[in-house]
């Protein structure tokens, strides 16, 4: 009868270990979101670094090209992948509800399928290092061969792979440019005619500059769509909530600047809004549309 009691203590200071952070959330999973993805360059977003090989990127996007984007910054899409998300984070262990001895791990996943946001907190100015999401797809479809290089800034709580999945899989879609342009995207790490950058704002107007996105916007500009995360975070007013739509939008409309495309404007009240219409500011008076075929 005397060995309850000293099971019991026993117990008591095991639980009392663990909830102490005996076990922290990087010691349990690697992939956490305060751990780097990979090595991450010092520099600002003229030198982004391959998550895998740390592999230095070609630099800041020529500024003032033929994307008069200052303000125009807009519109998005995700897709979820398959696999298990990388990061996640293991909270403070409680005490469950079928019991005193029940401490479940709960891990942290995407706040919304498809997207890669495992946090929504936008921080201005996270400083400009950026983390390639190395990979090497092919195009999955026929036409002129565009090949896209995925960037995330270094402390987005974002996780990268499914970002980079969600933006591979808007541009191929059937409903993106290939119809219209006669393309295909391939993903690789490396050079790439295309960069999608998700920045923090600050980063983003530096990026963007002299184009003035005034921390709210994005913008294409030669060769890169910088992608605003407030937008990717936050959306537009006139898509109504409807963030996956606004996501397929935001990459579609900047991708759209880097093939060549300028801004137009609503063709009739009530009709689908082009999507190269800047409907991060306003739809005009169409309905919001994240595809450049609207058929």
């Amino acid at each position: 009868m005397r060995r309850g009691p000293a099971l019991v203590l026993a117990s008591v200071g095991l639980l009392a270990g663990l909830g102490a952070g005996g076990l922290g959330a990087g010691a349990l999973l690697p992939g956490a979101p305060g751990a780097a993805a990979g090595a991450v360059a010092d520099g600002g977003p003229d030198a982004p670094v391959s998550g895998a090989v740390g592999q230095a990127g070609d630099g800041t996007p020529a500024a003032g090209d033929t994307t008069e984007d200052a303000g125009d910054a807009t519109g998005g899409a995700p897709e979820p992948r398959g696999e298990d998300v990388a990061s996640r984070s293991v909270r403070d262990p409680q005490l469950g509800l079928d019991g005193p001895g029940s401490l479940p791990l709960v891990l942290e996943r995407e706040i919304e399928a498809g997207s890669g946001l495992v946090g929504t907190e936008v921080v201005p100015d996270l400083g400009g290092a950026l983390v390639v999401v190395p990979a090497e797809v092919a195009a999955p479809g026929a036409g002129t061969v565009k090949t896209v290089r995925i960037e995330v800034e270094a402390g987005l709580p974002v996780d990268g792979e499914t970002f980079a999945a969600a933006v591979m899989a808007t541009l191929n879609d059937p409903r993106g440019w290939g119809p219209v342009d006669g393309v295909t995207f391939a993903r690789t790490g490396g050079d790439a005619s295309i960069r999608v950058v998700l920045a923090s704002p600050a980063t983003t107007d530096r990026m963007c500059a002299p184009l003035k996105t005034g921390g709210t916007y994005s913008c294409g500009v030669t060769g890169a769509a910088i992608l605003n995360f407030s937008r990717w975070v936050e959306g537009a007013s006139d898509f109504d909530g409807d963030m996956g739509l606004y996501r397929h939008y935001l990459v579609n409309h900047e991708v759209g600047h880097v093939l060549g495309h300028r801004h137009v404007s609503c063709p009739a009240p009530g009709t689908l809004a082009p999507v190269m219409v800047q409907q991060s500011m306003s739809t005009e008076g169409c309905l919001p549309n994240g595809w450049p075929t609207l058929g």
